[in-house]
Protein backbone atom coordinates (compact mmCIF):
# COMPACT_ATOMS: atom_id res chain seq x y z
CA UNK A 1 0.00 0.00 0.00
CA UNK A 2 3.15 2.39 0.60
CA UNK A 3 3.82 2.27 -2.72
CA UNK A 4 1.18 3.33 -4.37
CA UNK A 5 0.86 6.95 -5.52
CA UNK A 6 -2.12 7.24 -8.00
CA UNK A 7 -5.64 5.41 -8.08
CA UNK A 8 -7.02 5.45 -12.16
CA UNK A 9 -10.57 4.67 -11.35
CA UNK A 10 -13.26 3.54 -13.52
CA UNK A 11 -16.76 5.79 -13.86
CA UNK A 12 -19.52 4.09 -14.22
CA UNK A 13 -20.38 0.72 -11.96
CA UNK A 14 -17.42 1.73 -10.18
CA UNK A 15 -17.04 5.59 -8.97
CA UNK A 16 -20.54 6.09 -9.33
CA UNK A 17 -23.91 3.69 -8.35
CA UNK A 18 -26.59 2.44 -11.29
CA UNK A 19 -28.31 5.74 -10.39
CA UNK A 20 -25.00 7.18 -11.41
CA UNK A 21 -24.79 9.18 -8.11
CA UNK A 22 -21.41 9.75 -6.53
CA UNK A 23 -21.58 8.97 -2.91
CA UNK A 24 -20.64 11.80 0.37
CA UNK A 25 -18.46 8.36 1.17
CA UNK A 26 -16.86 8.18 -2.41
CA UNK A 27 -16.22 11.58 -2.27
CA UNK A 28 -14.62 11.28 1.16
CA UNK A 29 -12.33 8.56 0.29
CA UNK A 30 -10.75 10.34 -2.74
CA UNK A 31 -9.87 13.36 -0.19
CA UNK A 32 -8.42 10.75 2.26
CA UNK A 33 -6.43 9.45 -0.47
CA UNK A 34 -5.22 13.54 -1.10
CA UNK A 35 -4.32 13.56 2.59
CA UNK A 36 -1.95 10.29 1.80
CA UNK A 37 -0.34 11.99 -1.49
CA UNK A 38 -2.16 9.71 -3.46
CA UNK A 39 -3.35 11.26 -6.36
CA UNK A 40 -6.29 9.94 -8.06
CA UNK A 41 -7.25 10.08 -11.61
CA UNK A 42 -10.61 8.26 -14.08
CA UNK A 43 -10.85 6.84 -17.18
CA UNK A 44 -13.92 6.08 -19.12
CA UNK A 45 -15.82 5.04 -22.14
CA UNK A 46 -17.78 8.65 -21.91
CA UNK A 47 -16.80 11.77 -23.24
CA UNK A 48 -15.15 14.35 -21.48
CA UNK A 49 -17.62 16.29 -20.93
CA UNK A 50 -19.77 14.02 -19.90
CA UNK A 51 -17.47 13.24 -16.80
CA UNK A 52 -17.73 17.06 -15.79
CA UNK A 53 -19.68 16.32 -12.94
CA UNK A 54 -17.15 14.97 -11.40
CA UNK A 55 -14.40 17.47 -11.48
CA UNK A 56 -15.32 19.46 -9.03
CA UNK A 57 -16.72 17.48 -6.08
CA UNK A 58 -13.44 15.27 -6.51
CA UNK A 59 -11.28 18.23 -6.64
CA UNK A 60 -9.72 16.49 -9.83
CA UNK A 61 -6.53 17.67 -11.04
CA UNK A 62 -4.95 15.09 -13.01
CA UNK A 63 -5.63 14.67 -16.79
CA UNK A 64 -8.94 13.00 -17.85
CA UNK A 65 -8.83 9.96 -19.83
CA UNK A 66 -12.40 10.29 -22.23
CA UNK A 67 -13.20 7.73 -24.47
CA UNK A 68 -11.20 5.46 -22.76
CA UNK A 69 -8.18 7.63 -23.79
CA UNK A 70 -9.12 8.15 -27.01
CA UNK A 71 -9.24 11.96 -26.00
CA UNK A 72 -7.25 13.53 -23.39
CA UNK A 73 -8.28 17.08 -21.87
CA UNK A 74 -7.25 18.80 -18.22
CA UNK A 75 -9.46 19.57 -15.53
CA UNK A 76 -10.84 22.89 -17.17
CA UNK A 77 -11.86 20.06 -20.42
CA UNK A 78 -9.21 21.67 -22.37
CA UNK A 79 -7.49 19.38 -24.94
CA UNK A 80 -4.25 18.02 -24.41
CA UNK A 81 -4.17 14.90 -27.20
CA UNK A 82 -6.66 13.25 -29.08
CA UNK A 83 -6.14 9.37 -31.10
CA UNK A 84 -9.01 9.05 -33.76
CA UNK A 85 -9.83 6.24 -35.72
CA UNK A 86 -8.93 6.01 -39.11
CA UNK A 87 -11.57 6.57 -41.95
CA UNK A 88 -11.09 3.08 -43.84
CA UNK A 89 -10.96 1.42 -40.03
CA UNK A 90 -14.27 3.43 -38.64
CA UNK A 91 -15.90 2.79 -41.91
CA UNK A 92 -15.02 -1.00 -41.69
CA UNK A 93 -15.94 -1.12 -37.70
CA UNK A 94 -19.59 0.76 -38.70
CA UNK A 95 -19.89 -2.05 -41.04
CA UNK A 96 -19.56 -4.83 -38.97
CA UNK A 97 -21.74 -3.39 -36.79
CA UNK A 98 -24.90 -2.85 -38.85
CA UNK A 99 -24.06 -6.40 -40.55
CA UNK A 100 -24.18 -7.75 -37.08
CA UNK A 101 -27.51 -6.25 -36.04
CA UNK A 102 -26.21 -3.85 -33.54
CA UNK A 103 -27.05 0.32 -33.24
CA UNK A 104 -24.29 2.39 -34.54
CA UNK A 105 -23.11 5.54 -32.82
CA UNK A 106 -19.94 7.28 -33.77
CA UNK A 107 -18.61 9.96 -31.33
CA UNK A 108 -16.59 12.69 -33.52
CA UNK A 109 -15.34 16.07 -32.37
CA UNK A 110 -18.02 17.22 -29.81
CA UNK A 111 -20.67 15.81 -31.69
CA UNK A 112 -22.79 12.08 -30.27
CA UNK A 113 -24.52 10.79 -33.54
CA UNK A 114 -27.48 8.33 -33.52
CA UNK A 115 -29.23 7.31 -36.31
CA UNK A 116 -32.71 7.22 -34.05
CA UNK A 117 -33.21 9.35 -30.68
CA UNK A 118 -35.69 7.07 -29.95
CA UNK A 119 -33.93 3.85 -29.69
CA UNK A 120 -32.61 1.69 -27.02
CA UNK A 121 -30.41 3.20 -24.47
CA UNK A 122 -30.41 6.68 -26.14
CA UNK A 123 -32.24 8.31 -23.52
CA UNK A 124 -30.00 6.87 -20.67
CA UNK A 125 -27.13 7.66 -21.82
CA UNK A 126 -28.01 11.07 -22.72
CA UNK A 127 -29.52 11.43 -18.92
CA UNK A 128 -26.08 10.13 -17.87
CA UNK A 129 -23.73 12.54 -19.89
CA UNK A 130 -25.56 15.39 -19.39
CA UNK A 131 -25.93 16.32 -22.98
CA UNK A 132 -28.24 15.23 -26.20
CA UNK A 133 -26.96 13.26 -29.56
CA UNK A 134 -27.44 14.17 -33.07
CA UNK A 135 -29.43 12.62 -35.39
CA UNK A 136 -28.43 11.38 -38.17
CA UNK A 137 -28.83 8.85 -41.00
CA UNK A 138 -25.15 8.75 -42.63
CA UNK A 139 -22.40 8.82 -40.65
CA UNK A 140 -20.24 9.51 -44.08
CA UNK A 141 -18.57 13.00 -42.63
CA UNK A 142 -18.68 12.28 -38.86
CA UNK A 143 -16.18 9.13 -39.86
CA UNK A 144 -12.85 11.18 -40.92
CA UNK A 145 -12.01 11.90 -37.09
CA UNK A 146 -14.35 9.23 -34.81
CA UNK A 147 -12.85 8.91 -31.68
CA UNK A 148 -15.25 6.10 -30.92
CA UNK A 149 -17.85 3.94 -32.10
CA UNK A 150 -20.38 1.90 -30.07
CA UNK A 151 -22.51 -0.83 -31.19
CA UNK A 152 -25.50 -0.93 -28.96
CA UNK A 153 -27.85 -3.80 -27.99
CA UNK A 154 -30.04 -5.73 -25.62
CA UNK A 155 -29.27 -8.84 -27.41
CA UNK A 156 -25.70 -9.66 -24.99
CA UNK A 157 -24.81 -13.31 -26.39
CA UNK A 158 -25.08 -10.58 -30.30
CA UNK A 159 -22.74 -8.17 -28.36
CA UNK A 160 -20.06 -10.70 -27.49
CA UNK A 161 -20.12 -12.51 -30.75
CA UNK A 162 -19.79 -8.97 -32.56
CA UNK A 163 -16.87 -7.74 -30.12
CA UNK A 164 -15.07 -10.93 -30.85
CA UNK A 165 -15.87 -10.16 -34.71
CA UNK A 166 -14.25 -6.77 -34.73
CA UNK A 167 -11.20 -7.78 -32.72
CA UNK A 168 -10.62 -10.38 -35.57
CA UNK A 169 -11.48 -8.12 -38.35
CA UNK A 170 -9.39 -5.18 -37.27
CA UNK A 171 -6.85 -7.08 -35.32
CA UNK A 172 -4.06 -3.84 -34.27
CA UNK A 173 -5.87 -1.59 -35.93
CA UNK A 174 -8.09 -0.78 -33.19
CA UNK A 175 -9.37 -1.15 -29.48
CA UNK A 176 -12.68 -3.40 -29.50
CA UNK A 177 -13.93 -4.09 -25.60
CA UNK A 178 -17.25 -3.87 -23.88
CA UNK A 179 -17.44 -1.21 -21.75
CA UNK A 180 -21.04 -2.32 -20.66
CA UNK A 181 -22.68 -6.05 -21.75
CA UNK A 182 -25.09 -3.82 -24.07
CA UNK A 183 -21.94 -1.39 -25.38
CA UNK A 184 -19.19 -2.68 -27.25
CA UNK A 185 -16.84 0.40 -28.04
CA UNK A 186 -14.27 0.84 -30.49
CA UNK A 187 -11.73 3.32 -30.41
CA UNK A 188 -8.12 3.75 -31.50
CA UNK A 189 -5.53 1.00 -30.96
CA UNK A 190 -4.23 2.97 -28.53
CA UNK A 191 -7.57 4.25 -26.68
CA UNK A 192 -8.27 1.85 -24.14
CA UNK A 193 -7.56 1.06 -20.78
CA UNK A 194 -3.96 -0.19 -20.62
CA UNK A 195 -2.66 2.51 -22.53
CA UNK A 196 -4.70 5.07 -20.71
CA UNK A 197 -2.67 3.77 -17.61
CA UNK A 198 0.79 4.03 -19.58
CA UNK A 199 -0.06 7.70 -20.70
CA UNK A 200 -0.45 8.89 -17.15
CA UNK A 201 2.27 6.73 -15.89
CA UNK A 202 4.82 8.61 -18.13
CA UNK A 203 2.75 12.04 -17.81
CA UNK A 204 2.57 11.83 -14.44
CA UNK A 205 6.31 10.29 -13.85
CA UNK A 206 5.00 7.38 -12.03
CA UNK A 207 5.66 3.97 -11.98
CA UNK A 208 2.89 1.46 -13.25
CA UNK A 209 3.68 -0.68 -10.62
CA UNK A 210 2.92 2.56 -8.35
CA UNK A 211 -0.71 3.09 -10.15
CA UNK A 212 -3.63 0.95 -8.53
CA UNK A 213 -6.57 0.27 -10.75
CA UNK A 214 -10.43 -0.42 -9.82
CA UNK A 215 -13.49 -1.34 -12.28
CA UNK A 216 -15.94 -3.54 -13.38
CA UNK A 217 -15.93 -4.38 -17.09
CA UNK A 218 -13.50 -6.16 -19.40
CA UNK A 219 -12.20 -3.31 -20.90
CA UNK A 220 -11.15 -2.34 -17.43
CA UNK A 221 -8.62 -5.56 -16.90
CA UNK A 222 -6.64 -3.88 -19.88
CA UNK A 223 -5.41 -1.46 -17.15
CA UNK A 224 -5.69 -4.32 -14.43
CA UNK A 225 -2.61 -6.17 -16.17
CA UNK A 226 -0.50 -2.59 -16.04
CA UNK A 227 -1.35 -1.88 -12.40
CA UNK A 228 0.55 -2.75 -9.17
CA UNK A 229 -2.35 -3.24 -7.91
CA UNK A 230 -6.11 -4.19 -8.78
CA UNK A 231 -9.33 -4.57 -7.36
CA UNK A 232 -12.75 -5.45 -9.24
CA UNK A 233 -15.86 -4.47 -7.77
CA UNK A 234 -18.45 -6.60 -6.46
CA UNK A 235 -20.87 -6.35 -10.19
CA UNK A 236 -18.27 -7.61 -12.36
CA UNK A 237 -18.38 -10.48 -13.85
CA UNK A 238 -16.72 -13.75 -12.57
CA UNK A 239 -14.00 -13.43 -15.42
CA UNK A 240 -13.23 -9.72 -14.48
CA UNK A 241 -12.51 -10.53 -10.60
CA UNK A 242 -10.21 -13.45 -12.08
CA UNK A 243 -7.80 -10.71 -13.50
CA UNK A 244 -8.01 -8.29 -10.03
CA UNK A 245 -5.42 -8.38 -7.48
CA UNK A 246 -8.65 -7.65 -4.47
CA UNK A 247 -12.36 -7.84 -5.05
CA UNK A 248 -14.65 -5.29 -3.24
CA UNK A 249 -18.72 -4.71 -2.63
CA UNK A 250 -20.93 -3.21 -5.08
CA UNK A 251 -21.11 0.06 -6.67
CA UNK A 252 -24.70 0.00 -4.93
CA UNK A 253 -22.85 -1.25 -1.39
CA UNK A 254 -20.17 1.51 -1.32
CA UNK A 255 -17.89 -0.49 -3.24
CA UNK A 256 -15.56 2.21 -4.02
CA UNK A 257 -15.09 3.91 -1.28
CA UNK A 258 -14.63 0.29 0.87
CA UNK A 259 -11.90 -0.52 -1.86
CA UNK A 260 -10.18 2.70 -0.92
CA UNK A 261 -10.13 2.64 2.67
CA UNK A 262 -9.31 -0.72 2.77
CA UNK A 263 -6.82 -1.72 -0.14
CA UNK A 264 -5.12 1.61 -0.30
CA UNK A 265 -5.96 3.27 3.31
CA UNK A 266 -5.37 0.61 5.46
CA UNK A 267 -8.40 1.07 7.25
CA UNK A 268 -9.98 -2.20 9.16
CA UNK A 269 -13.90 -2.71 8.67
CA UNK A 270 -15.84 -5.21 11.09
Amino acid sequence: MSEIRLLLADVDGTLVTKDKILTSRAIAAVEKLRTRNILFAITSGRPPKGMDMLIEPLRIDTPIAGFNGGLWVNPDLSIIEARTLARDIAEKTVSILQSDGLDVWVYSGEDWLVPNAEAPHVAREQWTVKFPPKVAADFTQALEGAVKIVGVSDDLSRVEACERRVQEALGGEASAACSQPYYLDVTHPEANKGFALAWLAKRLGIPEHAIATIGDQPNDALMFRKSGLSIAMGNASDAVKKQATHITASSEQEGFALAVETFLLGERHG
